[in-house]
């Protein structure tokens, strides 16, 4: 048990990017579900500015769906941001 809990912390600080290589953020905190027992979201900041300049935050950093994350190495790498926060405008876009 205690592996695990050092799997999970070791995740604090590590650089997140998409799988196309575009830096998103740094890993702040890790979002538990403590009923399932689960990692269910990672909370970032020192979010890259062009990503979120458009994106009301409210705050200093973002929390992504842990369904996002392909691979956990020495950085984390998720599906691609971009694609996710353009794809409802250009859809909104084609609609009109």
């Amino acid at each position: 048990m205690d592996s695990e809990a050092d799997e999970i912390t070791s995740l604090v600080g590590r650089e997140v990017y998409s799988n196309n290589g575009v830096f998103v953020g740094e890993v702040e905190d890790v979002r538990l579900d403590l009923d399932a027992e689960v990692v269910n979201g990672l909370a970032l900041s020192e979010l890259n500015a062009q990503l979120f300049q458009d994106a009301a935050t409210g705050t200093k950093g973002v929390i992504i769906p842990y369904r996002w994350v392909r691979a956990v190495g020495d950085v984390v790498l998720i599906n691609d941001v971009v694609e996710r926060y353009e794809t409802p405008n250009a859809e909104e876009e084609a609609a009109v």
